[in-house]
């Protein structure tokens, strides 16, 4: 249904009436269809115009003004890589002053986008048809890109003078996430294998790629924007500048522009292995007076330890990201923790929880969890606030035994314009 959409579209009525269309507007969408019927537009033709409409107005959040000019599925628009993360892909392959990128498993082009903004010839190529036309239409600004519907692994990547390749392997199957590498397609393995042909190789990878599918001598990078990690990479040979290991780049929306801050672990060389573990604290009683709440993305890239080590903290409990200790994060630290100060510790039980938004007229609360089965929504609910005070509460498991607890915390407000929430679910978002 959606590809027949997106057909009537590339027709020079379809595509006028596209271009004729005012910015989205959900309050007037029903009236705006109306009237384009009214003036002889058939209903199917006005149906896509207007859901395409729609999908270019979510799309401005991942490629800005861009996006008015690109065509979208909203299968394809969840999938699609921001522009803001693929930018510093694109910044990867100009350092490493290749000639020609082919960017295998292009999808809707969003990579490609990025490559072909930075003046470098790039060849897209998606094995499936409906998706390499809404990437030919989204890479036409670029006379320097091409797009072909083939196999990825079919191309012969020598004959068209290709010395780099991106890859983004399909990692769902009837709408759900494959979570084994060798079951994306193309596999992990066989797309690994173009290093022997094209050492200038990145791939795109699930955030929770287990580690021990890495290469060993690959850098592997874990993404965030704003908090929510969407993406993991794979870069090998001269897309490695850091050497073999793993890294956590944080990306952040900021008035007037946005900021990008990248940590590093030194001290792992080969991303395979698993992440250092921290012992953590003995009891509740041993918390200390700041509890961190790092970014997800350097929890997936398992710098757990790496932060411990800088902010001289421990985590609360065992497997659990949350960090305690009395050092504040410094100009370094900050951008990949969120910190608060602890005021209160109680259990994790309804009717003390209850009872205490009940007496201070808790009205607002913020909740941050990891490590327990706990819906904040839910938990909210049963909660009944009523009031106009606020809290933030933490809910995870504290000491050696694990004991449910939950931390009652204050923000600590920073100059920094780094200070941003961090996900409050169990590890970190899963993008694609």
């Amino acid at each position: 249904m959606a590809e027949n959409h997106v057909a009537l579209l590339l027709t020079p009525e379809g595509w006028e009436l596209l271009s004729s269309l005012p910015p989205y507007d959900p309050a007037e969408a029903l009236s705006l269809g109306r009237s384009l019927r009214e003036e002889g537009h058939s209903p199917a033709l006005v149906a896509a115009a207007l859901t395409q409409q729609r999908l270019r107005a979510r799309a401005t959040a991942k490629f800005g003004p861009f996006a008015q000019q690109m065509l979208f599925t909203a299968e394809s628009l969840e999938q699609a890589t921001r522009l803001t993360v693929s930018a510093h892909h694109a910044a990867r392959y100009v350092a490493a002053g290749v000639a020609k990128v082919a960017d295998l498993g292009c999808g809707i082009g969003g990579d490609a986008v990025a490559l072909a903004g930075l003046d470098l010839p790039v060849l897209a190529v998606d094995r499936d048809e409906a998706t390499a036309a809404l990437a030919t239409i989204n890479l036409m600004p670029f006379p320097h890109a091409s797009v072909e519907c083939a196999d990825a692994l079919e191309i012969d990547l020598v004959e068209r003078g290709v010395d780099a390749v991106f890859a983004d392997p399909a990692r769902r199957a009837e709408g759900r996430r494959i979570a084994d590498p060798e079951q994306w397609s193309p596999a992990l393995s066989q797309v690994l294998a173009l290093r022997e042909t094209v050492p200038a190789l990145g791939v795109k990878v699930a955030p929770g790629i287990d580690h021990a599918a890495l290469p060993t001598d690959s850098h592997t990078q874990w993404v965030s924007v704003d908090g929510d990690v969407v993406e993991a990479a794979i870069w090998c040979g001269p897309l490695a500048p850091e050497g073999p290991g793993r890294s956590a780049l944080v990306l952040r929306s900021e008035a007037g522009g946005a900021s990008a801050h990248t940590l590093v672990d030194t001290d792992a060389a080969d991303p395979s292995q698993p992440p250092v573990q921290v012992d953590p604290i003995a009891s509740p009683d041993d918390l200390g007076s700041i509890i961190h709440v790092p970014d997800g993305a350097a929890v997936r890239a398992g710098l757990i330890s790496h932060l411990c080590q800088a902010l001289s903290a421990r985590p609360v409990g065992p497997r659990i990201g949350y960090l305690t200790g009395e050092d504040l994060a410094n100009e370094a630290t900050a951008p990949f923790v969120r910190s608060f100060r602890l005021t209160e510790v109680l259990p994790l039980r309804l009717k003390t929880l209850r009872g205490r938004a009940r007496e201070l007229g808790v009205g607002s609360l913020e909740i941050l969890k990891r490590g327990v089965d706990v819906s904040p929504d839910a938990l909210r609910s049963s909660l009944r606030l009523s009031g106009r005070e606020s809290e933030t509460w933490v809910l995870t498991r504290a000491g050696e035994k694990a004991k449910g607890v939950v931390l009652v915390v204050e923000p600590i407000v920073s100059d920094s314009p780094t200070d941003s929430p961090t996900p409050p679910d169990d590890g970190a978002s899963s993008g694609d």
